[in-house]
């Protein structure tokens, strides 16, 4: 509460105390929920606990599919997130055939030996500015005592896929 200085009808000046409130800036995130995760948060948590369930049905043939799980995922996007993951995922594929794509978190994911290696994680997702391609500690990327491990996409190029083409060869080791 302020202090506001006001004109009593003879003249004195008095003080009278005002409750000021002041306007939040809106929020380009979705605001928490009580126990702390945004809306968002929440569905992914949700995602990832139905992508563990479907691994652990017994059997081979119960086991998802990755790749029309992933391209689902990707088709689920909305514009200009859609391309650049279609992009994305063809790069990784080509780069590094030997990855296996299935979804983790409810976002397009690339695993080696069952690890994920690298997502994709739309700007959609958690209401974020961008899209990045990030990697899991498992990706050999080390350079020196401190390096990326997530980039911001915002446009695609031919360099850009050159760079992706070189992170994700070299993550794979």
């Amino acid at each position: 509460m302020g202090a506001v200085v006001e004109t009593h009808p003879n003249g004195d000046p008095q003080m009278t105390a005002k409750k000021t409130t002041t306007k939040a800036a809106p929020a380009t995130r979705s605001e928490e929920t009580s126990d702390g995760f945004t809306v968002e948060e929440r569905a992914a948590m949700k995602e990832r606990a139905k992508e563990v369930r479907a691994t652990k049905r017994g059997g081979a043939s119960a086991k998802p599919d990755g790749t029309s799980e992933v391209l689902a995922k990707i088709a689920e996007m909305a514009e200009p997130d859609r391309s650049m993951a279609e992009r994305v995922h063809a790069v990784i594929m080509k780069a590094a055939p030997e990855l296996t794509p299935r979804t983790w978190y409810g976002m397009p994911a690339y695993a080696k030996d069952g690890k994920v290696l690298c997502f994709f994680q739309n700007s959609g997702k958690f209401k974020a500015r961008y899209s990045t391609l990030g990697f899991d500690d498992s990706a050999r990327l080390d350079d020196g005592p401190m390096w990326p491990t997530a980039y911001a996409l915002t446009t695609w190029s031919a360099a850009v896929e050159k760079e992706i083409t070189a992170l994700v060869k070299r993550a794979v080791g």
